[in-house]
């Protein structure tokens, strides 16, 4: 990438608004990409993005799941799967002191020192980077910005006695367990976030939590990567943890991480630990000073590998720093699983030239997700690797097959799901890479699906375990909308058998909503229906929602949602329908999903003028464009008379070839007359205008309709039927009938033309002329 880039460092303590602030930068440019060091905060961030602008427009990449519209211009990405050789205007990495991390520490080094936006790259980050920022890359400008809320100490506080809104952090899962166990004897339960859970799954658990059925939440430090949680105070139950070779005290830098998560925005926040255990001295100063000591070294490998051989691959992957701030990654996963397979001698005959080593390489980057025994990843990647490597340089479609059908379980207790989620992971990987396996595309869909039935079932132990349905040791437990509601006793169930949700609970209306998005009626749903009701949503494609002439927004034969008035024509807002009863982080969800499809229902509608071919058009057809677009499609051409007069023939050619037509009147595209586009047309008019300022629609084939009443002249343009005296007149007739009163025809044989009686045609004729 360009070396030319404008490179800003904004490096701070959490809560700042760094992301928000790179986001908002990104979308300023024509195009951009935005780095993630987690695959649920890219998720989270492409949810955001994709409010914006509409998912047509942006791309999601990550190690399992890749969706990459047909003309992107944002990608949002893990920082592993970020597709390196694309050139965008803006690239932004967040996360930066990653770089220090001893396992995944060179892919951010590499990223910081190699990759470029075209006109801008932002590195987003800790302050602990700004020496070795400093020292490899020189011209970057450094930008700080006071966090948005106060963190305090609040000290060592005993569990029973923690505020509501709390999460516990503990570094094991069977603390985690166990603190989640005495939390749902004393406080009612709690959600629980771990980084093995599935995005599906931690959605679902936050969400209890965020609507206020729970009001704890215990979690590793996977909460500690920005992602946003209504966390008022967080308790440290460990101060150690296991980093994959050692058990090691967390650093300051670390613990003030997890600790920024309270207190969001504007809201304060506090932090301490769960008595006994207490803060070393000087750390509770230190993070609410937000200073710690500088990184002193980054890891690094080399980015220019040598493929020639499997030996000469080691070596290059072993060629040591020629800068001291840069280490030597010694632990990678992946060269470690190249060294064992370079040991077998089947193998080593196999990987005989650049081809063949670079495949043996590919196959050694897939991720160890299950986390078991090395060996058996080395074992699963030697046999993906024969099947790669043979005659049918694919693998086998039975033996895939026989391997995802044993993790298609929802049986077992939460470690065998957890353990099951990590296996179909690996699965998906695999299933992304299209060359990889026949027919991807369904591999993507079958590992998704048992990822997400695996995931339901999942939420649902949790929640058996962790939280206390009950109305008497339940003290803490409260509805969504906040109060103090007794439950029925609960019913002792088996672990293999869902949990029901009581008559009254805020999301039993869920109930009524199952085939939501199917074709046909709705039908009753299995209650606790929660999270596939909210991801069945979420992930439907554009396909599935409609939209008609009111605005009305439907998914299948249920009523979503209408169109709102938004910050202007083309973004229009959302109003949920019918979904009073369902929590706030359900609803917020929900509303995502639509206001995203409500930008995509823009830019489809516009999508004639925004091909490549009409962006790079020069600055007076841009300008026509402009309106057109401000217009959904119509203009008048006596306000584009500057941008018309400076129309290259060659512009003009090109305009008409992609069906715009400048007339003398009006400026229209041909394609936004068809009724389809008429109706989606009117749709935006009505979020927009107020009222009964909004036309009917005209009947299908109708060439003009009579002007009502306190209906707002542009509305009847912007639905491609400007107003000429009585009459609002199709775009393309206008025209026609312009052109024939220019050459002379009377106005009363053209009243036909017009669609209208004998006796308004002079006065139509007055104002077409005028």
């Amino acid at each position: 990438m360009a070396d030319a880039s404008a490179i800003t460092a904004v490096l701070g303590p959490t809560n700042t608004g760094k992301t928000h602030r790179a986001i908002e930068r990104m979308l300023a440019h024509d195009s951009g990409m935005i780095g993630l060091p987690l695959r649920l905060l890219a998720r989270e961030v492409y949810d955001r993005v994709t409010t914006r602008v509409g998912e047509a427009r942006v791309a999601l990449v990550t190690g399992e799941e890749k969706r990459v519209p047909r003309r992107p211009d944002y990608w949002v990405c893990t920082v592993e799967a970020m597709p390196i050789d694309l050139e965008v205007d803006f690239l932004a990495i967040d996360e930066i002191q990653l770089a220090g991390h001893d396992q995944r520490g060179h892919v951010f080094t590499e990223r910081l020192l190699l990759s470029r936006g075209r006109r801008e790259t932002w590195f987003l980050g800790a302050d602990t980077m700004r020496p070795l920022m400093s020292e490899l890359v020189p011209t970057a400008k450094f930008v700080q910005h006071p966090r948005l809320s106060r963190l305090a100490s609040a000290g060592a506080g005993k569990l029973s006695r923690l505020p509501p809104r709390s999460a516990v952090v503990a570094f094991s899962t069977p603390q985690v367990y166990e603190i989640a166990e005495r939390l749902r004897a004393q406080r009612g339960g709690a959600a629980v976030v771990l980084g093995a859970l599935s995005p599906r799954t931690r959605n679902a658990q936050v969400a209890m939590f965020q609507s206020g059925e729970v009001d704890y939440l215990v979690a590793t430090d996977a909460i500690g990567m920005g992602l946003n949680l209504d966390v008022r105070h967080v308790a440290f139950a460990a101060l150690r943890k296991f980093d994959g070779r050692d058990v090691r005290d967390l650093d300051p830098a670390e613990l003030a991480q997890i600790a920024g998560r309270a207190g969001r925005h504007l809201a304060d926040g506090t932090f301490g630990t769960v008595a006994p255990l207490a803060l070393p001295d000087g750390v509770a100063a230190a993070i609410e000073a937000h200073r710690f000591p500088p990184l002193r070294r980054l890891l690094w490998r080399s980015s220019e590998l040598d493929r020639s051989s499997i030996d000469a691959l080691l070596a290059s992957l072993r060629e040591p720093p020629r800068v001291r701030s840069l280490k030597l990654v010694r632990d990678a996963e992946d060269t470690a699983a190249l060294a064992r397979l370079a040991e077998d001698p089947e193998i080593r005959a196999r990987a005989r030239g650049e081809a063949a080593v670079g495949l043996l390489w590919e196959v050694c980057r897939i991720p160890d997700f299950r986390k078991l025994l090395f060996e058996s990843h080395v074992a699963l990647l030697a046999e993906i690797y024969g099947h790669l490597s043979g005659p049918k340089a694919a693998l086998d479609a039975d033996w895939m097959a026989a391997r995802v059908a044993e993790i298609d379980d929802v049986g077992g207790d939460i470690d065998t799901l957890i353990t099951r989620i990590a296996s179909i992971r690996t699965w998906t990987y695999i299933s992304n890479h299209a060359r990889w396996v026949r027919d991807a595309a369904a591999w993507q869909d079958r590992t998704r699906a048992i990822e997400d039935r695996l995931s339901d079932a999942l939420h649902e132990r949790l929640v058996q375990r962790f939280v206390e349905r009950g109305g008497g040791a339940g003290r803490g437990a409260r509805s969504s909308s906040g109060s103090s509601r007794a439950r029925p006793a609960p019913r002792r169930a088996e672990a293999e058998e869902p949990v029901k949700v009581p008559e009254g609970h805020p999301f039993a209306r869920i109930a009524a909503l199952r085939a939501l998005l199917a074709p046909g009626p709705a039908a009753p749903a299995p209650e606790d229906d929660r999270a596939r009701w909210v991801e069945s949503i979420v992930g439907a494609p554009h396909e599935r929602f409609s939209v008609d002439a009111a605005g009305r927004i439907h998914g299948g034969d249920q009523l979503l949602g209408q169109l709102a008035r938004g910050p202007a024509l083309l973004l229009p807002d959302v109003r949920l329908a019918a979904l009073e009863d369902v929590g706030p982080g359900a609803r917020s969800r929900v509303l995502r999903r639509l206001v995203a499809f409500a930008r995509d229902l823009v830019e489809e509608l516009l999508g004639p003028l925004r091909s490549p071919e009409v962006r790079a058009l020069p600055g007076a057809a841009r300008g026509i464009v402009y309106q057109l677009e401000q217009g959904l499609g119509t203009a008048a051409a006596r306000e584009a008379g500057e941008q018309i007069a400076e129309l290259a023939p060659e512009d003009r050619a090109l305009l008409k070839a992609h069906g715009i037509e400048v007339g003398e009147r009006v400026i229209y595209v041909r394609q936004l007359l068809r009724r389809g586009a008429l109706e989606r047309r009117l749709a935006l008019c009505a979020a927009w205008f107020d009222r009964g300022r909004v036309p009917a629609c005209p009947a299908p084939g109708a060439v003009s309709v009579p002007v009502a009443r306190g209906v707002d002249p542009k509305a009847y343009a912007a639905i491609g039927y400007p107003v000429f005296g009585t009459r609002a007149i199709r775009a393309d007739v206008a025209e026609r009938v312009h052109r024939a009163l220019v050459s002379g025809e009377p106005a009363a044989r053209l009243s036909s033309w017009m669609g209208c009686p004998a006796r308004e045609a002079p006065q139509v004729a007055a104002s077409l002329l005028g």
